[in-house]
């Protein structure tokens, strides 16, 4: 069969993809324990395979994405195996629209599509990971914590205007609020049956307090309370934006309308909560 120079190009590519794939699973495996281990060892073994299929035809050595290996091992670490898997569903569906444009051409590119869609219904079916399990907890806390702190905040900012001040207050509102939810969540997890509410609790506090930190943080940094209020905003914008896309990516939901909602709701508080704080100062008359 002839290979001419556009198809070989195209081959190399996906040469490149295989091996960078099965050295991005091989990483993962060895952080993985149990059948996640075995299964990520056996794709990595045919994403080899996959890579030695198109070298027959292209009659050369690849070499993989040093960066996307150590990219991965970097999500893996920082957001968890089943997110960094998830992503790589992503790329598995693209490889099977790649190949598909192979069918007619190269042989053994229909039987390479079945096995990229194996991967992707044994990756959709492996994972057992405990902090996905409690994915709802954190992002009770996260919610709460962004749409009440980021409310308070701001009424509390035109309401005292003096940048220490309102930091102490949303600090110990903060973590009181955190407690509060945490004990909440425990009591509600145990009326519900399930068998570790003090876990669900605990991540449902964290993941709180890590809000309340980086919303808290400006007000001790920052000696302008405008300048506080807008990195703090801010800081709210890029816990939602990282938080969503993380839910949208292990939920397998669209990220666009998850993002606007929390969005919508979250500064929808804090305007209110900022017109409640400017009535309050003039209307009330107190100065501190």
């Amino acid at each position: 069969m002839e290979i001419t120079a556009e198809l070989s190009e195209k081959l190399k590519e996906f040469q490149k993809t295989e091996i960078t794939e099965a050295h991005i699973y091989r990483a993962l495996a060895r952080s993985a324990r149990g059948k996640n281990r075995r299964v990520l060892e056996r794709i990595a073994a045919e994403e080899l395979g996959h890579y030695e299929r198109w070298k027959n035809y292209t009659g050369q050595e690849v070499k993989p994405s040093r960066l996307q290996v150590f990219l991965y091992r970097i999500i893996s670490f920082i957001f968890g195996l089943t997110f960094a898997v998830k992503l790589l569903e992503g790329g598995e569906r693209e490889a099977q629209e790649k190949y598909s444009v192979l069918l007619g051409k190269i042989p053994e590119a229909e039987e390479i599509i079945q096995e990229e869609v194996d991967h992707e219904r044994e990756l959709m079916n492996m994972i057992e990971e405990e902090r996905i399990n409690y994915i709802g907890s954190m992002v009770l806390g996260l919610n709460d914590a962004i749409v009440e702190l980021t409310g308070a905040l701001a009424g509390l900012t035109f309401a005292i205007q003096k940048v220490k001040v309102i930091g102490l207050a949303g600090m110990i509102t903060g973590i009181a609020a955190a407690l509060s939810m945490g004990a909440s969540e425990y009591l509600s997890q145990k009326a519900e049956g399930n068998e570790s509410p003090l876990k669900a609790a605990v991540y449902t506090a964290i993941a709180y307090i890590l809000a309340v930190f980086l919303l808290v943080i400006p007000y001790f940094l920052f000696s302008s309370y405008l300048l506080a209020l807008a990195v703090t905003l801010l800081n709210a914008l890029l816990i939602i934006l990282l938080f969503t896309f993380f839910v949208s990516v292990v939920r397998e939901q669209r990220f666009l309308p998850l993002f606007g909602e929390m969005v919508a709701i979250s500064f929808g508080v804090a305007f209110v909560s900022f017109l409640i704080g400017l009535a309050a100062r003039h209307f009330l008359k107190i100065e501190i």
